[in-house]
């Protein structure tokens, strides 16, 4: 586990972040340059595709750096460990806020069993829930980081 300090809040306050080994980080570093922003959405994307040496093989099957788009397809490629596919869906749910499916469905029972597949229960039941967590704190700064709101209030005036 390394630790780097990355800009995380509007305020420039400054976070380390915990990365799982080095070539995280290195990953994390190189392509989020890649990224159209280096905004909390691309952050907490690469963040999380940096975490397997899977999933940064496959970057360009999951990710497409010209138009900004998630390949929700890639779930089904014959690369992806049952590890590899929750790294990915949590990336996807905290860069789109959202489930992308990679079916379509005539049932509401199919969609269902897939937006299950999303819930924190599959997504943490793993070894990198921490990091899971540490995307969250990259993708939420607002939310995970205390404000003493009066300090910054005085500050400013």
């Amino acid at each position: 586990m390394t630790k780097s300090t990355a800009l995380r809040a509007e305020n420039n306050e400054k976070h380390e972040i915990i990365f799982k080994d080095k070539r995280h980080e290195t990953f994390y570093h190189t392509y989020l340059l890649k990224c159209w922003y280096q905004d909390v959405y691309h952050k907490a994307l690469v963040y999380c595709l940096g975490l397997s040496e899977d999933t940064r093989n496959h970057i360009h099957q999951i990710y497409d750096f010209k138009t900004g788009c998630v390949k929700p397809e890639c779930l089904q490629d014959g690369w992806q460990t049952s590890g590899s596919q929750r790294i990915v869906r949590i990336a996807f749910n905290l860069y789109t806020d959202g489930t992308p499916s990679t079916f379509e469905y005539d049932d509401v029972g199919g969609q269902i069993d897939e937006t299950r597949l999303y819930s924190v229960s599959d997504l943490f039941c793993t070894g990198d829930a921490k990091y899971f967590w540490e995307a969250i704190k990259i993708r939420y700064p607002e939310y995970c980081y205390p404000v003493d709101w009066e300090v910054l209030f005085y500050a400013e005036n």
